[in-house]
């Protein structure tokens, strides 16, 4: 990916690091820090998930923001016994989320493509997250919750939205 980057005209005014999201260290300071698309669930242990919410706050200037958009989970949904809830179905993709491990919050997507004629499939685990777990994590490394929208076009928050995003703010 990096080098898909690297051949891009301008892409010598990117800086990169390469390492893991939740320790990586880098010079510096920034005024924004964000995980998009569900990045936070990418780190399969809490611990790893308050880490990763230090070393933000440890990279943010005074007055700064964190910046998360993922998924609510969808366990209301599932009926009394059942582990799979289809989060994607169409033609040429299906999507499944195996909730695996309640107590570890563990999930697996699974995921089926028709390409060219050909099934492709990819799995992956995830750990889940409430937002009110996030809230925790993110007062456990010095931060505050600013806002929370449901979407990015900042329609409210409530018990029924599928997502979130949720602002933190260092403080000055």
């Amino acid at each position: 990916m990096v080098d898909q980057l690297r051949a891009k005209p301008g892409a010598d005014a990117v800086g990169v690091t390469v390492g893991d999201f939740a320790t990586t260290k880098v010079d510096g300071t920034f005024t924004l820090a964000y995980l998009v698309r569900n990045t936070i669930m990418n780190l399969t242990t809490q611990d790893e998930q308050v880490e990763c919410f230090c070393n933000v706050a440890a990279h943010l200037e005074p007055g700064g923001f964190f910046v998360i958009e993922v998924i609510v989970p969808t366990l209301r949904q599932l009926p009394p016994g059942e582990t799979v809830r289809a989060f994607t179905l169409t033609p040429t993709h299906l999507g499944f989320d195996e909730y695996v491990d309640l107590a570890a919050q563990i999930s697996v997507s699974h995921h089926y493509w028709v390409v060219d004629g050909r099934l492709e499939t990819f799995s992956a685990p995830f750990r889940y997250v409430w937002p009110s777990e996030l809230d925790l994590m993110a007062r456990l490394a010095g931060m505050t919750l600013r806002e929370r929208w449901s979407d990015w076009n900042r329609e409210p928050f409530t018990s029924d939205s599928r997502s979130h995003i949720s602002v933190w703010e260092k403080p000055q």
